[in-house]
């Protein structure tokens, strides 16, 4: 990764290590990132994981924080029907985020930030944090934030997309080109809404028909605009991190508290 990652990520690190980085304020981060949900024919299945720990790599090198494990299993359902990709029930997810994140807080964390490479998890996760201390968690998507959705409408050339599309291509094409097999990336039939229910790779006539389990044409993609993109995403993220964790949690607790009496 180019970085000193072992300082970091706690899965390389020795439990008492842990606890005095914990003991001298260091934030948290928890990645949220599939490693078993299809990508198409020329992506692997833990494309998800791989951008999610490679930026939570480089939010915590900025703000010095520490990476729990990735949560590699969540709430996946559009994409049950391709060999390999697996999907837990919502309220089973939702139970596993609100557990990690709250043991995470009563470990003595001061922030916890919650990186999530998901669109279906969305929901989940915030409903998961909702029942936790709310000043002290910050859940984050990638795509959020002003400058991706930006730099993502001036670069895109496909019609629709979502999913192993032209722009997730394009990320991992910068990320890790190594594992992207463009001779197999297949564009997915045009389809009349913009986030289609669960793909199939089987039923021609189904509107949701993906042979390859694409949602878009990744054909167009590069590293070039893969480049540009994670240069936005990270601006994106490393802002509102940091704003994050310049906040005070007992002073965000009692205008929470303020704004219930008004």
């Amino acid at each position: 990764m180019g970085i000193d990652t072992d300082r970091h990520f706690i899965e390389r690190m020795h439990w008492d290590e842990v606890a005095r980085r914990i003991g001298d304020g260091a934030a948290a981060i928890l990645p949220i990132g599939a490693a078993a949900k299809q990508h198409g024919f020329h992506l692997p299945l833990n494309t998800d994981r791989i951008q999610a720990e490679w930026l939570a790599a480089r939010m915590a090198k900025k703000i010095d924080a520490l990476i729990w494990p990735t949560l590699t299993y969540g709430h996946y359902p559009a994409f049950v029907d391709y060999a390999g990709s697996s999907s837990l029930s919502i309220s089973t997810f939702e139970a596993l985020v609100r557990e990690i994140a709250g043991q995470i807080l009563a470990g003595g964390c001061p922030k916890l930030l919650v990186l999530n490479t998901g669109i279906s998890t969305l929901a989940p996760v915030d409903r998961a944090l909702a029942r936790l201390d709310n000043a002290r968690i910050r859940h984050l998507w990638i795509h959020e934030g002003p400058r991706y959705p930006r730099v993502a409408r001036q670069l895109a050339e496909q019609s629709h997309g979502s999913h192993a599309d032209e722009l997730e291509t394009s990320l991992m094409l910068a990320l890790a080109p190594h594992l992207v097999d463009m001779t197999r990336a297949e564009a997915s039939p045009v389809m009349n809404h913009e986030t289609p229910g669960a793909l199939t790779p089987s039923d021609p006539n189904s509107p949701n028909y993906s042979r390859s389990g694409s949602y878009g044409d990744p054909t167009r993609a590069t590293s070039a605009k893969g480049e540009a993109l994670l240069a936005a995403m990270l601006d994106d993220l490393h802002e509102q991190a940091a704003s994050f964790i310049a906040q005070d949690p007992a002073e965000d607790r009692s205008a929470a508290v303020q704004a219930v009496l008004r």
